[in-house]
Parts: C-alpha cells; sequence; structure tokens
C-alpha cells in the first residue's frame, strides 16, 4: 500500500507542527487533492474530512510541542524527520511504500532518516515539493495543515486573537507583546526559542527600564 507524509507548521512562532501521514489506494485519495498552499480552508477542510470519513483511507497524525521543539538537544530538520516518522508509524504496515516531503537540502538524507525511524520495514523515498506531485503527499499537506489550523483556532479561542501564528503576522507579534506586558513572561503556545520570542521579550525589557 502507498503512504505519504509530510508536515506543517515547521516556522510559527506559536504552536506545534504537526506532520501527517496517509495510507490509501490510489482510488480513494479525493480529487483536486493538492499542496495545502494552493488550497482555500473551506477546502482544505472538505478534503480532510472525506479522507478521515473513508473506510480505505488510514490517517495518521503527529504532533510536535512548543516544549519539544525549544529543547536544546533538538533541531528542526531531526524534529521534521521524527514527527513524519512517528505519523507514518501510526499507519504503516511491512511492505508498505511510503513517499515523503523532504524536509533536509539532501532529500535522499531526509528519507533514509525517515526510514530508519519508523517502526515498520517499509520503504521510503524523500522528494523536495513532493506535495506539490503526488496525491497521497498532497493528502498527507491537507490533513497536518488542517490539523495545525485546529489548533491555532483553538489557542484564539483561549488567549483572544492570536493570528496566524507566524513571525512576520503583526498581530501574532502584538498577541505577544501584549500578553508579555500583562504576565511578564511568554504564553506556553510560544516557541520560546525563536527570535521573534527574544524580540519581544527584550522589547518588554526596554520598555520597563523607560519607566524608571
Amino acid at each position: 500500500m502507498d503512504i505519504g507524509a509530510d508536515e506543517a507548521g515547521k516556522g510559527p512562532v506559536l504552536g506545534p507542527m504537526v506532520a501527517a501521514a496517509v495510507r490509501a489506494p490510489e482510488e480513494a485519495i479525493p480529487d483536486g487533492v493538492d499542496d495545502s498552499k494552493r488550497l482555500s480552508a473551506k477546502r482544505r477542510e472538505t478534503l480532510a474530512d472525506r479522507l478521515r470519513d473513508s473506510d480505505a483511507v488510514d490517517v495518521g497524525v503527529a504532533v510536535v510541542t512548543p516544549a519539544r521543539i525549544d529543547d536544546p538537544e533538538t533541531d528542526m530538520n531531526g524534529l521534521t524527520v521524527a514527527g513524519q516518522a512517528e505519523a507514518v508509524t501510526t499507519v504503516a504496515a511491512a511492505s508498505d511504500t511510503v513517499l515523503v516531503d523532504a524536509g533536509d537540502v539532501d532529500a535522499a538524507r531526509f528519507g533514509r532518516r525517515v526510514s530508519e525511524a519508523v517502526e515498520a520495514a517499509v520503504d521510503v523515498r524523500a522528494e523536495h515539493r513532493a506535495d506539490e506531485q503526488y496525491a497521497h503527499v498532497a493528502a498527507a499537506s491537507v490533513i497536518a495543515k488542517v490539523e495545525r489550523d485546529a489548533r491555532i483556532d483553538a489557542l484564539s479561542e483561549r488567549y483572544g486573537d492570536v493570528g496566524s501564528g507566524y513571525p512576520s503576522d503583526e498581530r501574532t507579534r502584538e498577541f505577544l507583546a501584549d500578553y508579555v506586558r500583562d504576565h511578564g513572561d511568554l504564553p506556553a503556545c510560544a516557541r520560546a526559542s525563536w527570535a521573534t520570542c527574544d524580540d519581544v521579550l527584550a522589547a518588554a525589557e526596554q520598555s520597563s527600564l523607560s519607566e524608571f
């Protein structure tokens, strides 16, 4: 059986990275799947529901938390390998063929690392931009993006509008600045090791010093 794997949320300063794997016969992948970035949120949600509701499709998800991302013993390449491998392991069976979206400049190396980490005897291949070319990987990218977005929506329900979670989002930066001003520290949903968080903390400290 074929499996595709991909992840969403490597770059944000808020929330987890989510990896997903989709195991299915080719005919069970819905028409119209594509790299999740090319689809509207509504279309992604519709496709994700169809994938999850199909008896012929197995979906695996792995969530890499901010705390795990902030661990100084880790790095994002290694966490991307681990996340994809964990998602694949939840659905894989011996002799499956796995295609993953390469999260490393060296696609072959990334594929080898995922293969070594998967707890099943599977054949793994990695390619750059696989989500743009292969239906199974595109399906996994959709699942990962929808799950990641749902977790950001949950943060907004808890904290108020947090924006997209990306450093380039002004609303996200405002949320962090406001939170630090009000609480004196970063929220648990923030990736404290990101430069954006350093900037917010430094600005808050400077503002505090200027009041004296």
